[in-house]
């Protein structure tokens, strides 16, 4: 029985600390004076979504998402829109260097030792971390109400990449509106 206590243990750590992490956190801001139940429709500000520096391909994946959160919210596409949706984007390459010590037989760790052989090694690699901002404005008075930001890790394949941007558009657009029951 401890045998098998032993051997599972491991296997639950790790299987709750790989559920205990969001591969994308999100936080929201809003303006606290606004009534959202008074938004009904939208439409994407081209100017703003022009400005947003990746693909045009991305840009779509993003808009087609947001798009599909809104209308399962009950709100309607609208030439004459009570929101406008922004989005803004930013990234960062992150270097992640893991250094292994090179532990020898008779002295260990850092620093100048006679005793000291072996040499430790370093496996270098990089990813990008990447922000997505959804900016909701009052389309009348041309001012921003409400902004969620996703932050997490993109990869560079197209599959994973479309999965990545529906999974942060989901979970910043799940705070949307303020005070609704999250999930």
């Amino acid at each position: 029985m401890k045998k098998k206590i032993l051997k599972t243990l491991p296997m639950l750590i790790l299987a709750f600390l790989l559920t205990g992490c969001d591969s994308v956190k999100v936080a929201a801001d809003y303006d606290k004076a606004i009534n959202f139940d008074n938004y009904k429709t939208f439409a994407f500000y081209k100017p703003g979504i022009d400005k947003a520096e990746i693909s045009d391909l991305d840009k779509r994946r993003i808009m087609r998402g947001v798009e599909a959160q809104l209308i399962a919210k009950g709100f309607t596409k609208s030439e004459n829109p009570d929101l406008l949706v922004s989005i803004f984007t930013k990234s960062r390459e992150k270097i992640n260097v893991y250094n292994n010590g090179g532990y020898g037989a008779y002295g260990y760790g850092w620093g100048w030792s006679p005793y000291y052989y072996g040499g430790g090694y370093s496996t270098v690699s990089t990813s990008t971390e990447g922000t997505l901002y959804i900016d909701l404005i009052d389309a009348k008075r041309k001012e921003l109400v409400w902004q969620g930001m996703g932050t997490g890790y993109l990869s560079r394949s197209i599959d994973k990449k479309e999965a990545a941007i529906n999974e942060f558009v989901t979970k910043i657009m799940a705070t949307y509106p303020p005070g609704a029951s999250q999930n």
